[in-house]
């Protein structure tokens, strides 16, 4: 009983933490991006026209910062388009089917989950 309960005050510990580690670290991504979140989306919009960005984010990607958005546009499924954070050049565009763009979906939920 001693033991699960100090794992349960483990654990209620350490979330806290863990997310504010997380936020740190997106604080500090932004610190050493040279162009704005804004302006990399400009830069994306340009590769899919008629395009709606659904979700963006800037990570860390092969050691390279980058923004990625996720962007609807006339083909079916999503075009993921990266955006180096660093420069403003585009290094990355991807056409995801909608099976495909499902399966990554599931598979973040699981993540998630963990």
């Amino acid at each position: 009983m001693k033991t699960m309960t100090i794992s349960a005050l483990v654990l209620f510990l350490a979330v806290p933490a863990l997310a504010s580690a997380k936020a740190e670290t997106q604080q500090q991504l932004q610190r050493e991006a040279k162009i704005s979140m804004k302006q990399a989306r400009e830069i994306a919009l340009k590769k899919v026209p008629n395009g709606k960005i659904e979700s963006g984010e800037l990570e860390r990607e092969h050691g390279k910062l980058i923004y990625s958005f996720d962007i609807r546009g006339n083909k079916p499924g999503v075009t993921e388009v990266n955006v180096n954070a660093i420069d403003g050049k585009v290094i990355g565009v991807q056409q995801e089917t909608p099976a495909k763009e499902a399966a990554e979906k599931k598979q973040e939920s699981k993540e998630k989950k963990h």
